[in-house]
């Protein structure tokens, strides 16, 4: 209650002194844990002035609260809820504030299954490898500080206030400028909406162009928070298939023959989770049935800028001349999550429709933090982050493939991406990924089962293991951990150290290790 009035629920008015009312107010609030033991009350002053009341009365409560033991006064006179308090029954207070937040709500709710998260807190200590999560570590923060800082002093009345719906007009045109100079798309700024990270972007996509029984397809394995999002809108979900090659263009044709399919999500430039590349070949059979059966495709490119090897593959967008493609992107991959800056790159008229939805949901941004990170693009601040950040990602991938042909070569079948944040490894059928993802959080390690981006969460033999947020010790320590949360699954221990079958190699395609 520091810095804060404290107001109080006196009840109706009644026969009871004013001064023995305040008492019993502060006697309940302090029962019900508002007030906690040790916690500082209001001066008397303060307090007098807040209720509209003499200072004598509530001088009065004060003492009359001491008397029975529920506050003290220190000798610098401050007035403080007692440490101990008295063991006194309760008196029960027609229409007096509940106690805490009711267990149960008194409506009925929505008969739907409740979200979860992908990836509980694991305890203090643990190593984390989750998939599409960058090194904060490495964010120049003291140059997006310096930004921010800036943005407030020059435009603190304009940043501060409510702002256009699309977005900080400069941070929209260093986007545009950097979606046509890196991944070929014809945009302008007018051509984006800036949103709350990509999951934001995903939602606004969700509520502007569905309604409640549309069929859209999903890859499987996939994304499960944009299921989610999905499916708040009232979306029907059926499961695409996923092989070498990327979505099964062959799998939508013969489901669209079953029913309309309103929409298709997917993540073609490194599919989530299994890191593939949807063929050329696939891009245009997928554009071609898209266009005959009218069909919008919501195209989720989250990590784009993170490609090591080979010629750069553009986005399925740079190739839509129909208007198929909502284009969503990130810059949580780039800078850090917590920022919440992601796009939507859409034609005029779906654009038109999905702003009245977010002007009516959470209708803008923080424009004080586009403005700065439109000066770090604007700057090239950005750009630079984006290389160094491209050859330590790219060794840390490299090190964790060397890392797993050298301690688990016959457990894991690694097929080393060329670019992204994560590795997808299939499993010898022997091991049952769920439960050794289980047995690493016992041995301070945390890794995600494949089981987890299945449509129906049956086992999937595989596990995805991110490596940008790591280091490369971190990495080499992890698995070591696996090794020994495998052996706690299996029963038996592993000399993997001494196994090498092409270990020091550092594996551009697939590579069977075993």
């Amino acid at each position: 209650m520091k810095g804060w009035d404290l107001p109080l629920d006196l009840h109706a008015p009644s026969p009871t002194p004013l001064f023995v009312r305040i008492a019993r107010a502060l006697e309940d609030d302090i029962r019900r844990g508002r007030l906690p033991p040790g916690s500082p009350l209001p001066g008397s002053r303060t307090l007098a002035e807040s209720l509209g009341v003499h200072r004598n009365t509530v001088l009065a409560a004060y003492r009359e609260l001491e008397t029975q033991g529920w506050i003290a006064t220190s000798a610098a006179r401050a007035t403080f809820v007692s440490p101990t308090l008295p063991d006194v029954p309760a008196r029960p207070v027609a229409g007096a504030p509940r106690a805490a937040m009711p267990s149960r709500v008194g409506f009925a709710l929505p008969a739907a299954a409740p979200l979860r998260r992908e990836h509980p807190e694991p305890p203090r200590g643990t190593i984390v490898l989750a998939g599409g999560v960058p090194d904060i570590r490495l964010l120049p923060a003291a140059l997006l500080a310096r930004a921010y800082r800036r943005a407030l002093k020059l435009h603190g009345n304009r940043v501060l206030g409510y702002g256009d719906p699309n977005g900080h007009p400069r941070l929209r045109a260093a986007l545009a400028d950097m979606l046509s100079s890196l991944r070929g798309l014809a945009v302008s700024a007018d051509d984006l909406v800036i949103t709350r990270g990509s999951q934001g972007a995903l939602d606004l996509v969700a509520r502007t162009l569905l309604r409640p029984g549309d069929t859209v397809a999903v890859e499987t394995p996939g994304y499960r928070p944009a299921w989610h999002a999905l499916q708040l809108a009232g979306a029907r979900l059926v499961p695409v298939p996923v092989d070498a090659e990327g979505l099964s263009v062959e799998a939508l044709a013969s489901l669209s023959q079953r029913t309309p399919v309103r929409a298709v999500y997917l993540t073609p430039h490194h599919q989530y989770p299994t890191t593939v590349t949807l063929s050329p070949a696939r891009r245009l059979a997928l554009l071609a049935w898209a266009r005959e059966h009218r069909v919008a495709l919501i195209e989720d490119d989250y990590d784009h800028e993170f490609h090591y090897e080979g010629r750069p593959v553009l986005p399925l967008a740079s190739a839509d001349r129909d208007g198929l493609v909502l284009y969503v992107g990130t810059l949580s991959k780039v800078l850090a999550p917590a920022l919440r800056l992601g796009f939507l790159a859409a034609p005029p008229p779906f654009l038109e429709h999905a702003l009245g939805v977010r002007e009516a949901v959470d209708r803008q941004g923080d424009t004080a933090l586009e403005a700065a990170v439109a000066e770090l693009l604007e700057e090239g601040e950005v750009q630079r982050h984006v290389r160094k950040m491209r050859g330590v990602y790219r060794d840390r991938r490299d090190a964790l493939v060397e890392a797993l042909a050298r301690e688990l070569p016959d457990v894991l079948t690694v097929s080393p991406p060329a670019g992204g944040m994560a590795l997808w490894a299939h499993c010898a059928p022997e091991v049952d990924a769920a439960a050794w993802s289980r047995a690493g959080l016992e041995e301070g390690v945390s890794f995600t089962p494949g089981s987890v981006f299945g449509f129906d969460e049956r086992p999937v033999p595989a596990v995805r293991l991110g490596f940008a947020a790591r280091k490369e010790s971190e990495l080499a320590e992890a698995v070591r951990r696996m090794v020994r949360a495998l052996a706690t699954v299996t029963g038996t221990q592993r000399q993997g150290s001494t196994a090498r079958t092409g270990a020091g190699s550092r594996s551009r395609g697939a590579t069977r290790r075993g």
